[in-house]
């Protein structure tokens, strides 16, 4: 990055806005660099790799509840299903308590690609946190759950969108 670079984020992250922008600036920054891996590689948006993971994580689970892990428009999360069913990396199996549900489920196909996204994404997720300690690590994590566990990401009262 440049000196431009470096002072405008030091600028940016010193603002009334700081929190909000440091957290953007890691994500979007992070999905950047994720989703040019992911569709170069593999041929796929990464929301379908983000549901493979979450279907392969928690076999079973219904296409409403990907956006538990992972926050996105509910038509996002169809067109990756579809996609993967298309592919063969996971099933649609009728739920047995509730015949109108769709649970999900990874192929054997399914958790071989995930098992070698997932040995990358790995390495990525250090490469990203490399330049923090165990310590750091585990204190950012915490902060994380605190700030998903307080309900404040998916509603607003100061932007009233919902």
């Amino acid at each position: 990055m440049t000196d431009k670079g470096f002072s405008m984020l030091e600028e940016v992250f010193s603002s009334d806005l700081c929190y909000l922008m440091a957290m953007s600036h890691i994500v979007l920054a992070n999905n950047q660099v994720t989703s040019r891996f992911i569709e170069k590689n593999y041929d796929m948006p990464v929301n379908a790799w983000s549901t493979l993971y979450a279907v392969t994580y928690f076999p079973g689970i219904l296409a409403k509840d990907v956006q538990i892990l992972f926050p996105r428009p509910q038509n996002s999360i169809s067109r990756a299903i579809k996609l993967l069913e298309n592919r063969c990396l996971i099933k649609r199996e009728v739920d047995n308590n509730d015949t109108r549900a769709k649970q999900l489920f990874p192929t054997t196909e399914g958790v071989a690609l995930l098992s070698e996204i997932k040995n990358k994404v790995v390495r990525r997720q250090e490469e990203v946190f490399g330049a923090l300690t165990d310590l750091e690590r585990k204190t950012f994590l915490s902060l994380c759950r605190k700030i998903i566990n307080s309900g404040a990401l998916n509603d607003s009262s100061a932007l009233e969108v919902f």
